[in-house]
């Protein structure tokens, strides 16, 4: 019986993980390893809030470790370079990994294969760990991918799906292979106030709670920016301490149109992935181009800088806006007007807010966040690329009563229902007595400016 190394990515957790599941058959014992890659540091893709999740996560999945006998072997540097020290200290003969869909990941994986083989080691692959229904499962006749989700999804629903497993009852981890400390979140600056815990215990806390008293209402109230009623478990889905697999199938157990409507959010995460594992650009570059010449310059700069800040002008953006600042999260029907909002109101190009999403979500997810950035402003998969969102609309629809925005936008706390949403209509002392910005744009021209680009385009 050999000495295996279990690589943890955007996979840390006991339940339902396949690779620890076939390390644990196949060896005497194991090597759970979780190195923290330079080279996603220097892309700046570790940023407080996500580095603050990550420090809970490792600390928990030492903890479920250690109680079962084991523990994590935590190290920094180069990833290939790392995993194979930690296998020769072993000698362990093994790596598992979970697949992963991004450029980057897949040349790091096939660096790794060829590294382990000149040291006569072998890397084994594992599909269907961070996603439901692997990157590349399904397929339309003569591509690779589908580039419309409704007919994916239609083929994602017929897929069968593996059982979902047990987390392990004992690890044994073999002596004389060293690990840094792990990290913690209290050493971190610059950490969104209200950022959620994270690790698998909350996860799965957060998952029990869910099922029992919110999905059944999820088809009516997820759009409801004031109720929260969404899952929140997209942190969990980015760090892997919730299983997709067992998200899916305790759903569809569970049934009814909210686990319906819940099912296929999980596949709109897995249609992106696949769209980037087949275009791994697409992280930086137009799916399709519109031909777009991006507003830049002085004005653009400070309609940006007002953007960030939650200083608009209009409620419901600028809300949206300060909840991201202050959790280090946004709900979904925040991000589609906020994103419109900037690309197509103020037609400024997209990466300029996906950089900034990066920047502050705990859930910063390459394949999600650019692709729902790019499907917004009208340069990915959406069917309806020149479509905007109006966010006064927008905001009648779904914070009818302005709960929202009064939660997150202080200064318009004493305007009674809907008024919340348009205070440039106020006069007077009214309006003098608030503190807060004009529009900076006029929906009307907005428009106008962002469909005669495109005509242009």
């Amino acid at each position: 019986m050999n000495v295996s190394v279990v690589l943890f990515t955007a996979d840390l957790r006991l339940h339902d993980h396949p690779p620890l599941r076939a390390a644990l058959e196949g060896s005497r014992a194991i090597v759970p390893l979780f190195v923290r890659d330079r080279a996603v540091e220097r892309a700046g893709f570790a940023v407080p809030n996500r580095l603050a999740f990550l420090a809970d996560c490792l600390r928990d999945l030492d903890a479920g470790l250690r109680e079962r006998g084991g523990r994590l072997v935590v190290r920094s540097g180069d990833l290939v370079e790392e995993v194979c020290k930690a296998a020769a200290e072993a000698d362990a003969e093994e790596v598992h990994l979970a697949a992963d869909v991004s450029g980057y990941a897949q040349r790091r994986e096939e660096r790794l294969r060829r590294a382990l083989a000149a040291d006569g080691r072998r890397l084994h692959v594992h599909d269907a760990v961070t996603a439901a229904v692997p990157a590349g499962a399904v397929t339309p006749a003569g591509r690779d991918h589908y580039a419309v989700f409704t007919p994916y999804f239609r083929q994602w629903s017929r897929q069968p799906l593996r059982d979902a497993l047990a987390a392990p009852r004992t690890v044994r981890v073999p002596e004389g292979v060293g690990s840094e400390p792990l990290p913690d979140r209290a050493a971190l600056s610059g950490v969104s106030r209200d950022l959620a815990p994270g690790g698998e215990t909350a996860g799965r806390a957060r998952l029990t709670a869910w099922l029992r008293s919110d999905l059944a209402a999820y088809e009516d109230r997820h759009d409801d920016l004031a109720g929260d009623a969404t899952s929140r478990f997209s942190p969990h889905l980015h760090f892997g301490t919730l299983s997709p697999v067992e998200l899916v199938h305790r759903s569809r157990r569970a049934g009814g149109p909210g686990a319906e409507a819940f099912v296929r959010q999980l596949a709109w995460r897995e249609f992106h992935r696949q769209v980037l594992a087949a275009r791994p650009a697409a992280a930086t570059a137009d799916y399709r181009t519109r031909q777009d010449r991006w507003r830049t310059g002085t004005a653009a700069h400070a309609d940006v800088e007002a953007w960030r800040t939650g200083r608009t002008g209009y409620p419901v953006v600028d809300a949206a806006m300060r909840q991201l600042a202050a959790e280090g999260w946004m709900h979904n029907r925040g991000r589609l007007l906020t994103a419109s909002f900037l690309a197509k109101t103020l037609y400024v190009d997209w990466r300029v807010g996906a950089r900034h999403f990066l920047d502050l979500l705990v859930d910063g997810d390459v394949a999600n966040n650019q692709l729902n950035w790019q499907w917004v402003a009208g340069t990915g998969t959406d069917t309806r690329p020149n479509r905007v969102l109006n966010p006064v609309a927008q905001a009648r629809r779904y914070d009818p009563d302005g709960a929202y925005v009064r939660r997150w936008v202080p200064e318009l706390a004493g305007l009674p229902g809907a008024r919340v949403h348009e205070p440039w209509k106020l006069r007077g002392a009214e309006r003098a007595a608030l503190d807060y910005p004009e529009p900076v744009v006029d929906l009307a021209e907005g428009l106008d400016r962002f469909r005669r680009a495109r005509e242009r385009g």
